[in-house]
């Protein structure tokens, strides 16, 4: 893990531009598989499992008695866990909920917005060295509160054709309807288009490598939505003499042990906290079960040195994290500088893994700086809103003069005429 020193503001940019594949060549194989899935359907998808995860399938759709075996293969402490997790983030997305407000913006004309579900969701968990179960309920949980009529679940299967019980026992409490056994590019070209055996759907949400990424993005170009272009895994740490150098080095690893294109990075104001910080790296480091996938994430990161908390505040605000940790007992006096993150931790106990995990928020959340311009999932993710109004003959009374002359400025003749007949026949009664 690279350090580096006071760099100037005008090199800032350069420093926070992530890696990632050749697109013109991922592109290019994304696209390949996309069309295969579109022409060839189920027989494609069982193709690229044996191709691409080492399975022969003879089914891709996850059977009720696979899901009511999960069920009993999941300790009762995990079960129980679960479901504390699921408490906390339904109460907090619930509290989302908006209230429908009308508005009379003129004498006789009312307007209001209401929120409907979308009707088909499909939902991504990838599989790879990892089985995200918490991914479902950041994303099935909202799903269900905002009244998705269909809520679709696609992750890889191991060698065996398997998903991991945990993933299943999930899956059926937050309310999936339906799972199967398809990951990578081909599993989002399958809920994008629909096969034999997956239905289509109306927007697809969820985490992935640079394939998934970049298939969400190109089956977006052809009107299925997306919830934003989420790949590998970042955290962004800000500390200072009140850190707790322990924690920080906790936080950085527990980012970096996602894969190996995952990417942390450490800022403070002195070059004795990092390299404290770095000691303490070294020494979790050799405990982890993961440490070989972790230790490629770190030659990915690095660490800089700032003159101040705010100029370390300035700085993620241009990498733009998808999480931000501030390390430092003076955590919330720094609130208002933030405006690029995807969700933030405050001080030295609010560890990222709670987020993650438990404590309510969602982390499904933008990377690679898309921070910048797109929010992480919430219910709003699986809602689109319509807006209403009515007017009453007083009310086209009132604005029908205006929208004739703005109609006419534009050259719009019918527009015009749409509000002529009505004040014409108002004015004659």
């Amino acid at each position: 893990m690279k350090t580096i020193k006071n760099p100037p503001t005008k090199e800032w940019a350069s420093i926070c531009k992530r890696a990632t594949l050749n697109q013109a060549n991922l592109e290019k194989k994304v696209i390949t598989i996309l069309e295969d899935v579109k022409q060839n359907k189920d027989e494609a998808l069982i193709r690229y499992g044996a191709l691409f995860d080492g399975v022969e399938l003879s089914s891709i759709q996850v059977t009720n008695e696979e899901i009511t075996l999960a069920k009993t293969l999941i300790s009762k402490e995990l079960q129980e866990a679960i479901q504390l997790a699921k408490s906390n983030i339904e109460r907090f997305h619930t509290s989302q909920k908006e209230q429908e407000t009308k508005v009379e913006t003129t004498k006789g004309v009312s307007c209001w917005r209401r929120s409907v579900a979308i009707e088909k969701v499909g939902l991504y968990i990838p599989g790879g060295t990892a089985p995200l179960f918490s991914t479902i309920l950041m994303l099935g949980i909202p799903a269900k509160i905002a009244g998705c009529k269909e809520i679709v679940l696609c992750t890889p299967p191991n060698k065996e054709g398997k998903i991991n019980p945990a993933i299943l026992y999930t899956a059926s409490l937050v309310g999936v309807t339906r799972i199967f056994k398809v990951g990578g590019a081909q599993a989002i070209g399958a809920m994008a288009y629909g096969t034999e055996t997956i239905p289509n759907v109306y927007k697809i949400l969820g985490p992935g490598n640079q394939y998934v990424t970049k298939a969400k993005e190109l089956v977006q170009q052809e009107g299925i939505a997306i919830d934003m272009p989420a790949g590998p895994s970042e955290v962004l740490v800000v500390a200072d003499e009140s850190s707790n150098t322990e924690f920080v080095a906790a936080d950085l690893l527990s980012q970096a042990e996602h894969g190996i294109d995952s990417q942390v990075v450490l800022t403070a104001t002195d070059e004795n906290t990092i390299n404290r910080v770095i000691k303490e790296l070294e020494k979790q480091l050799s405990s982890l079960e993961r440490k070989e996938i972790a230790s490629k994430a770190l030659e990915n990161s690095f660490s800089v040195v700032l003159n101040s908390i705010e100029e370390c505040i300035e700085f993620s605000n241009v990498y733009a994290p998808e999480h931000l940790i501030i390390a430092s007992s003076k955590a919330s006096d720094y609130i208002e500088k933030i405006t690029n993150a995807g969700s933030v931790f405050l001080g030295n106990y609010s560890c990222e893994s709670a987020g993650d995990y438990a404590s309510g928020t969602n982390h499904t959340l933008p990377t690679n700086g898309y921070a910048k311009n797109y929010s992480g999932v919430s219910l709003d993710s699986f809602i689109k809103k319509i807006t209403f109004q009515e007017i009453t003959k007083e009310g086209i009374v009132n604005i029908g003069n205006a929208i004739e002359l703005m109609a006419e400025a534009e050259g719009l003749q019918a527009h015009k005429n749409a509000v002529s007949v009505r004040l014409k026949e108002v004015n004659n009664v």
